[in-house]
């Protein structure tokens, strides 16, 4: 285990029955699920992956595809029949009771889907619960677990028992209880299913402004592939005991290993999947502003193209001009295209998700520039590109950003058809950016 590096899971397999050794044994010759005998049930088969420190590491899959079991073999509540699992560069296969004890104390916290809290218990006293029988004073732990309560958005709560909370708030009292031990590692077992929809997607975000507050280890289960791509930093896709496919939300909704995960992802929201980076197309249309008007105007001749990006040094994108005042200047013998660059063409980070640019590119008749955090031009995004890739069509545009439009239909009703979402009639149309 590296220095980066949380947990890490190798060849684990869970059976349960008679004959559990015998049933790996099959299982590792090439047997299947179905091939076991009626008394054994293979509920993890081969699982192996690592999760980096502060990452949110997502196992999903639908029920019964042994996510559940999985995660409860990285903290000891369930043993392997075969493999390891080693936590902050610790074992904790095949160790004594006591030195599993010491790592779950000091590294793990786990968050239940059914909340799991004690009704006689304030808010309060439910979120020191964890420092209480790590045997922290009680003095300390209720000043920890007070801040915690505060952070997960409780304040005012803290005098109040469960049943005088909403589901979300008690799924708050439990993440609260998690964090307030300090441990560096949280599972999260189906921790927001038993929320209802907008409940889910604020818990969602809190636990994302969490972690970047906190830069915890998480692993998510859920059989949610949306909420497994709005958290997860990286994803595992479980089916039948097996994982899959592991990859960024971005592999898997680009990428999908097979038809199952393929299937999985096709009704997904790929707006807020994919990010500028994973549609831009590399930018053509360049010039430096050492090359002035005419070295501009010849670029733009040679790629039949009615604008260019102007870079200053290093690739620093410093605005567009359009042919026709390019032309003026050449007209007028100006060696300089300072005064004609339009420095308020529309730019995005190649980190902003898709569907924060559908405003950009129906007011821009140019496509979106993408840099980095020193505006130096990574790629372009035409507004086609853009269609294509929210409706998973390939696209066959020319290798170079062609910035005039050139529709086959007028770029007023290419405006409207992004603007109603009308992914089949815009990019059917055959206009290209």
């Amino acid at each position: 285990m590296t220095s980066t590096t949380s947990v890490v899971a190798k060849n684990l397999y869970k059976v349960f029955g008679r004959r559990p050794a015998d049933a790996v044994r099959k299982l590792q010759d090439g047997a299947s699920r179905t091939d076991l005998a009626a008394s054994e049930t293979a509920a993890v088969i081969d699982a192996s992956f690592d999760v980096k420190k502060g990452e949110i590491f997502v196992v999903m899959g639908l029920s019964g595809s042994g996510k559940s079991t999985l995660i409860r073999m990285l903290n000891g509540l369930v043993e392997p029949t075969s493999g390891s699992v080693t936590i902050a560069g610790e074992p904790i296969t095949d160790v004594p009771a006591s030195a599993l004890r010491r790592v779950r104390q000091q590294h793990i916290s786990m968050v239940f889907q059914h909340f799991a809290l004690f009704p006689h218990r304030t808010v309060l006293d439910n979120a020191a619960y964890g420092l209480e029988v790590q045997g922290v004073a009680k003095a300390e732990r209720l000043a920890r677990a007070a801040k915690i309560v505060k952070i997960v958005g409780l304040d005012g709560w803290a005098d109040k028992f469960p049943s005088q909370l909403s589901g979300g708030m008690q799924q708050r009292v439990g993440l609260a209880r998690a964090l307030a031990t300090e441990t560096d590692i949280l599972l999260m077992d189906e921790a927001f299913s038993a929320l209802d929809p907008l409940i889910r997607r604020e818990m969602q975000e809190q636990l994302l402004e969490l972690q970047a507050e906190l830069g915890k280890t998480i692993i998510f289960i859920t059989h949610d592939l949306n909420e497994a791509m709005f958290l997860g930093d990286r994803i595992a896709v479980m089916r039948d005991g097996k994982i899959v496919q592991i990859g960024t939300p971005e592999d898997i909704l680009t990428d999908p290993a097979n038809d199952y995960v393929a299937q999985f992802v096709q009704d997904v929201d790929r707006a807020r999947v994919l990010t500028a980076a994973s549609v831009m197309e590399p930018a053509r249309s360049v010039v430096p502003l050492s090359a002035g008007p005419r070295g501009a105007l010849r670029v733009m001749r040679d790629l039949q193209a009615g604008a260019a990006f102007v870079l200053g040094r290093d690739r620093t994108l410093l605005g567009v001009v359009r042919d026709s005042h390019v032309m003026r200047q050449v007209k007028s013998n100006a060696t300089d295209l300072t005064p004609i660059i339009n420095q308020e063409h529309a730019s995005v980070s190649p980190d902003a998700a898709l569907v924060d640019l559908f405003e950009l590119a129906v007011e821009s008749p140019l496509p979106i520039a993408v840099v980095d955090d020193k505006r130096r031009l990574l790629g372009v995004i035409p507004r086609v590109t853009l269609l294509a890739a929210l409706g998973n069509v390939p696209t066959n545009t020319a290798p170079m950003d062609v910035i005039e439009p050139v529709s086959v239909i007028p770029d007023s009703e290419l405006d409207i058809a992004l603007a109603e979402g009308d992914l089949a009639a815009a990019s059917g149309t055959g206009a290209r950016l």
